[in-house]
This record gives C-alpha cells, structure tokens and sequence, in this order.
C-alpha cells in the first residue's frame, strides 16, 4: 500500500496539508515538519519519526529546498523504497512541486504489478536492496527488468548507496534513465526527476539518459556504456579527459559528471583553452593583483580560484601551447598558483575535466602535448561516439529536436516521410549532433509539406551526402579552395556564429578570424 495513507511521517505531512514546510536534510532523511501556527507541536510530533533532532548548526549549514521551473506539475512519480523514512522524505521534497500529480511511495515490491495495473508511473525511484543484508541488488535489477517491459515503460532512476556504485552501474546498462546515491543531495534528486519528466514529455517515451541534454540521449550500445562510464566516475576525484569529435556533446559529458559528483553543489565552469591568447594565460586561469599590469585596475581571480569546491572544465586542451602547458602542470603539481602580481601561491580546490577533438595519435605526440601533463589530466578518459556509429538513436534524437522547434517556432507537428528518415539515417553527419539539430531547426522553419521531405534538413543527394558535398568524380579543387568552401559552408550551417564554426571546424576563434580575413570572408 502507498505509505500516504498510513501513519508515520508521510501521515503527518499529509494532514498538516499546504501550511507545512517540510524540511528534508541533504542526507535524504526527514529532520522534522514545522507549521506557522503550531511550529513547537509540529517540531515535537515529527520529532519521534527523525534519526536525530535538528540542531543549531545543521539548521545553519542546511542547504535551501530546490526550486522547480521545467518539470510538469500533472507528473505521476513513484517512490519504491522499504525504508519508509527515505520513501517518505523523497516524497515530501518532491511534493511541493507536483501538487496538481501524484507522488507515491510503495515499501513492498510485492504490490507493484498491482499499481501498475491501475496506472503506469512517469517516473519510478528504484531502490536497488530491499531485504537487510542484501547488496548484491537481484530484486531490483529484476523490478527494473519489470517495468522496462511495460508498454510505456516510465523512466527510471536507480537509487543505491555509495558503495554500490558499480550495481548502478548496471542497472544504467539495463535501462535505467539515471542513478542517485544515498545519502543523497536534495538538488541533485529533484534535477533528476525533473529531468527525466521533461524529456519524457518531449519524447513520448521515457529518458534513457542520465544527463540533462538530449545530445547524450539513445538507447544504443555505446551510449549506454557511456552512460554507465559516467555514473561509475562522477562520484570520484578523478581527472578526467573526454575525447570525441565537434559536435558529439563532450561538454555535456563534463557536465554530467559534475553533476554525479560530489561537487555538485559547487560551481561548474569551462574555459576554451583554444580561445585563451598565450600573453594573458595567467591571468585568465590563475587571476592577477591590482597593477600587476598596465590594464590590471583591480585584483581579479582567475578561474582556478573562480571554481573552488567545483569543477573546472578545460575545452579544446589540444590547442593549449606548450609554453602554457608547462604553467598548467606546474599548478596542477603543485595543487596551487600564483596570482599575477601576487607574493604568495592560492591553494586550489577544483577537479579537472578536460576535453579535446585532437587525434589520440596526434595528443600523444610530445612535439604537440606534454606528456607528464597529459597524464596528469587523462586519469580516466571517455571517449563519445560520433552519431555515425549509433545511426539507431538517429530517430529519437529527430523526435526530440524537431518537437522542440516545432514548440520553439509554434508550427504544427510533423513527422519525416519515408524518404526523409532513411536519407537521415544514412547520412555520415560530419557534424555529429550538433548538425542534426541544426538540420531539424531548419526543417520546421522551412518546412511546408504534410510531412518533412529531405531537402528540408538540407539533405539532397543521397543518405550519406549533403547538399554541399564535392562531387567525388568532379575536378580536383586545390587545398585553398576546399578550405574556403568548408569555412563558407560552415559559417552559413552555424548562422555566422564565429564561436560555432571554429569549434566545428576544429580550429580557434583567432585562426578563424585569419583564415576569414585570408580568405576575403
């Protein structure tokens, strides 16, 4: 039975109605209940459900109650845990915003085929161990394996402790949409669960992404072994390197893993090192004093210090000059750095993400990269698939985009014809994702057929070409002229963001602002 209508502390949330506060520790545990009328009879009352009575200083350190601005409020989430203490905790976090949905909470896995009978949940929070003692997670692969079976299978999002963290892992590689640790971080929880209802709103299906954008969506091999590469990182300190073409979502991997990790709370920031001019390096990365330059007027921090407690995301590290790496590596040794002007080093507090679409052959050559610095950073590296290789997530990635610009640009829903999906699916997409939403972008703005046809996505002559192909039996056209065409080409696909085009075609903003002025661009 649902826990909502028995005793205990989902009862007393329920009867207090919408005059409670539910305060929810960020261990996932309910601390206490409090009403603006009855808030010592309240603080008593709850007090006999907590693991422990609020102090002082837990109230001071308590981080705030998350807001909720995407997820729909009509949601349908299920909470399967058989300790009612965590059920019911979620379930007070999650009802401030659902209050027009339904938030459930189910402690015998016994009764769930009975629930789904009545009603499919969007969303289910998994516990993995039900009985005291097990950890080996059998009952709740074995659920998961149940609800993936559905119909409309709802999303679901494993829920584990710490140290099981390679059982999560699992559970992602058989179909869950996302993993929460316990004890876990109140943000973190109502994220997740908003994050899967938005795009299971979008998609007509649930989320099979433990990310927050659609790039790292599908349901292939690959993807799920990235998925799984990420849950079973995230948690750790380790320096990671995310290898991947222009377009694959590489920054979203980093942003995935900020948000598994522990740092979480703290703040995420990224810098394109290709776009960081080699004289002010230090200044940018490890902040100046007042005067330490004509331009310095005030003291500045830079970015390591920016991102204490954090992650610092390190875009394009291919195209960081060597003078620069040796900088970086010695910060990165050290675990500390010197302002410009200062007398002292900082101590640094960050984790490093770093990210680069060089060849691995090219990255490991140390006439291009250090090598000691190179395994400072590739502690771990993830390497994301280009879309050719998962052509069968191809089609739900289309679905995505093109409802999202059929909602962005208020244009009636359509579908690809015949022709459309097969030439979509067979084209190589040079620009992996990021094209793909362009392509879908333009197809609803053009688009005026009953159904979209493939010279709406720009796409003519043939599945694996574009329209902008060079024909392979035509004349040779010198280096120069490719060059031109492919930054013309580019530049248009992009709308003349010059940001864009240098990361799509592999180069920096400077040496794309030569090669336009080269070029008469």
């Amino acid at each position: 039975m649902p826990a909502t209508q028995g005793t205990g502390p989902c009862a007393l949330r329920q009867a207090a109605g919408d005059n409670v506060t539910a305060l929810v520790s960020a261990s996932g545990h309910l601390l206490f209940a409090s009403a603006q009328r009855q808030k010592n009879a309240w603080q008593h009352a709850a007090g006999r459900h907590c693991h422990g009575a609020p102090t002082a200083a837990r109230m001071r350190h308590r981080p705030p109650l998350p807001t909720f601005t995407m997820a729909p409020a009509a949601a349908h989430v299920l909470i399967l845990d058989d300790d009612m203490d965590v059920a019911c905790a979620a379930q007070l976090l999650l009802r401030r915003r659902y209050r027009d949905g339904r938030v459930d909470t189910l402690s015998d896995p016994a009764a769930l085929p009975a629930l789904l009978a009545r009603a499919t949940p969007d969303v289910v929070l998994l516990d993995l161990n039900f009985q005291p003692g097990q950890t080996d997670g059998a009952q709740g692969l074995a659920l998961l394996d149940l609800l993936r079976a559905l119909p409309r299978p709802p999303s679901v999002i494993a829920m584990t402790a710490y140290a099981d963290v390679p059982l999560a892992v699992e559970a992602l590689k058989r179909g869950a949409g996302d993993f929460i640790t316990k004890p876990w971080d109140n943000a973190r929880l109502a994220a997740a669960v908003e994050q899967a209802l938005v795009r299971r709103s979008d998609t007509g299906h649930p989320s099979i992404t433990g990310a927050a954008s659609p790039e790292l969506m599908g349901d292939s091999q690959v993807m799920r072994e990235l998925r799984a590469m990420i849950a079973s990182v995230g948690p750790t300190e380790a320096n990671v390197m995310v290898l991947g073409e222009n377009g694959v979502g590489k920054e979203l991997v980093a942003r995935a893993l900020h948000q598994a990790s522990h740092r979480a709370a703290g703040p995420l920031l990224a810098v394109d090192m290709g776009a960081v001019p080699e004289a002010t390096f230090e200044s940018e990365l490890f902040g100046h004093r007042k005067g330490a330059f004509t331009d310095a007027k005030s003291d500045r921090a830079g970015r390591f210090q920016s991102a204490r407690g954090g992650s610092l995301f390190l875009d394009e590290i291919g195209n960081l000059p060597l003078a620069a790496q040796a900088k970086l590596l010695t910060a990165l040794e050290r675990r500390e750095v010197t302002p410009l002007g200062a007398d002292r080093p900082e101590a640094i507090d960050v984790r490093i993400i770093s990210a680069t679409n060089v060849d691995e052959e090219r990255l490991f050559d140390p006439a291009m990269f250090r090598t000691d610095l190179l395994f400072r950073l590739n502690t771990i590296v993830l390497r994301v698939p280009p879309l050719r290789a998962r052509r069968d997530d191809i089609a739900m990635l289309l679905q995505h985009y093109l409802a999202h610009y059929e909602r962005q640009y208020q244009r009636p829903v359509r579908a690809p014809d015949a022709g459309a999906l097969a030439c979509l699916q067979g084209h190589d997409w040079p620009g992996n994702v990021r094209a793909l939403r362009h392509a879908c972008e333009r197809a609803v703005i053009l688009g005026q057929d009953a159904h979209y046809v493939r010279g709406d996505f720009g796409l003519f002559d043939g599945p694996g070409q574009a329209a902008s192909s060079p024909s392979r039996s035509g004349p040779v056209q010198t280096l120069e002229t490719l060059e031109r065409e492919a930054i013309h080409s580019t530049l248009a696909q992009v709308e003349g963001n010059i940001s864009h085009a240098a990361k799509a075609l592999g180069i920096s903003r400077a040496a794309l602002y030569r090669k336009l002025d080269k070029h008469g661009l």
